[in-house]
């Protein structure tokens, strides 16, 4: 669902300046207590306040708490599925017969900037920790946004089993994680709103690569006037330090040469934007093909220690917020810590889980998977494998066999071969990529462990030499912290450019 198109819908129209002055009449404050969503019949109480007054209603309250526990989570869940079926039949919020505290938020939310970090502080005003509140509030903003009534309910009812598991109950130790969850379910990622969030954890990320690559081409600028032969060879030194590596940072140089040609660029001041167009250049992939006939299945690969298991774990999670069904495969089998821990992974993030016990054949994991993932109607299947790099021969032989199975279950399968590497490894990260691009076939790349390495200019030379897309990149241990790649925020954030443009 578009979100900036429903708020057009529904928004489109300012209301009228005496219905504005009813409601800011009411006091924001004391409205946003009592908010119902949209359409939710009203309780005892206030239908009593309606029909007999202050008296009666007072009365009726007590009859609804007695029927009603205010920690009975059943309750709070009837009456989040009440409030998604009633906003599914309007159109809009002003056509529904709303409390003042219910026209508050509306008015509210059509007044405010349409970002969803504004939105949802809105409705979070108030809202100090889990409960009923809490679960009314949700529901009523997707039901703001046109979210149909099932996914409403399935969304509020998965977060909430989510905090529990999770033993959440202040707003601020979860807010950041729902923020990310309603991108994800509302297809959000590419707002601006979210594109400036990521943009401020990848600055932040590479803050330690940044400080030593910007300081040294800021030094390297205003040392030079004229593209000489010094300058070029201070800027290939200056791409070494930075951990791009031999080759990589002569490439680099030699690129950057034929672009300050062809550009007529003479002056060393006129490189920085030059050498942020061509990083650019260098992370531009291609569109990714999606599987025609689901499950697709993804296939993990990447040494131990990378931290390919959360990853899977992170993927999974994006997965499930996007509405689909998931399932894990432990084909790993040789370490059994690695079984159990992508088990409780799985179980955290809500996926389904398959595996055998320690040692059993990897292939016949994989092929039990793909059968359950068929019959049971998974849209995605993430198959974990080893990470062993004993011998070359040894890590083709196993891969090859589970991408037969895999294939021969479920044509075209797998879908995707991602590998897992790890920043912080610096050049290993390229001879790992190297290994796995012969010996099993690449298809994109994730890079993890983003957050404060010294060696991020490794991304550069990992996409430049092996021509890989890389999609996704980890900026910390939460679940929240694998985001898209994106090369333009990469380089800027890497070459010290700060958000908006100036440098």
């Amino acid at each position: 669902m578009g979100f900036f198109s429903a708020i057009k819908k529904m928004f489109g129209s300012e209301p009228a300046e005496e219905q504005k002055s009813q409601i800011q009449e009411q006091g924001d404050a004391s409205a946003l207590k009592d908010v119902q969503a949209p359409g939710q019949p009203e309780t005892p109480a206030q239908q009593a306040a309606d029909a007999e007054g202050p008296q009666a209603a007072a009365h009726a309250e007590n009859e609804a708490a007695d029927a009603i526990p205010a920690a009975n989570p059943a309750a709070a869940g009837s009456a989040a599925q009440a409030t998604a079926h009633a906003v599914s039949t309007v159109s809009a919020p002003a056509a529904v017969a709303a409390s003042p505290a219910e026209e508050a938020l509306t008015l509210r939310l059509r007044e405010a900037e349409p970002r969803l970090s504004v939105w949802l502080g809105i409705v979070l005003e108030g809202v100090d920790e889990t409960g009923d509140l809490l679960w009314q509030r949700l529901s009523f903003l997707l039901g703001a946004l046109e979210a149909p009534p099932q996914e409403t309910q399935a969304f509020v009812d998965d977060f909430r089993a989510w905090t529990q598991r999770m033993e959440y109950r202040q707003v601020e130790e979860f807010r950041s994680e729902l923020q990310y969850r309603l991108a994800l379910a509302l297809d959000l990622e590419d707002e601006e709103d979210e594109r400036s969030r990521l943009f401020i954890k990848i600055t932040e990320g590479l803050a330690r690569t940044r400080d030593q690559l910007a300081r040294g081409l800021d030094s390297l600028f205003s040392s030079h006037g004229e593209l000489d032969d010094a300058f070029w060879e201070e800027l290939e030194e200056l791409f070494i330090m930075a951990d791009l590596g031999y080759e990589p940072s002569l490439e680099l140089v030699e690129r950057l040469k034929e672009r300050a040609r062809k550009e007529k660029i003479t002056q060393a001041s006129g490189m920085r934007a030059l050498l942020m167009a061509e990083v650019e250049e260098i992370f531009r992939a291609p569109r990714r093909i999606a599987a025609v006939n689901p499950p697709e299945v993804v296939l993990m690969i990447g040494v131990n220690g990378v931290g390919k298991t959360t990853t899977i774990a992170k993927l999974a999670h994006r997965a499930r917020m996007q509405g689909k069904k998931v399932m894990i495969a432990a084909a790993d089998t040789f370490r059994a810590a690695a079984i159990e821990q992508l088990q409780v992974w799985a179980g955290r993030v809500g996926a389904l889980f398959h595996a055998k016990a320690p040692g059993s054949d990897p292939a016949s994991v994989a092929y039990e998977a793909m059968d359950r993932a068929v019959k049971e109607g998974v849209d995605v299947l993430f198959v974990d494998t080893a990470g062993r790099l004993q011998t070359k021969v040894n890590l083709m032989e196993e891969l090859t066999k589970i991408r037969q199975v895999l294939g021969k279950k479920h044509p075209g399968a797998p879908h995707r071969s991602i590998l897992v590497i790890d920043a912080t490894t610096g050049q290993n990260a390229l001879s790992q990529t190297k290994l796995f691009k012969e010996a099993a076939g690449v298809d994109e790349l994730i890079i993890t462990k983003l957050d404060g390495t010294a060696k991020g200019g490794v991304a550069i030379a990992v996409a430049m030499q092996h021509h890989l897309p890389i999609t996704f990149v980890g900026l910390g241990e939460k679940l929240e912290d694998l985001r898209p790649f994106n090369g333009e925020d990469y380089a800027r954030a890497l070459l010290g450019q700060k958000d908006g443009g100036a440098a």
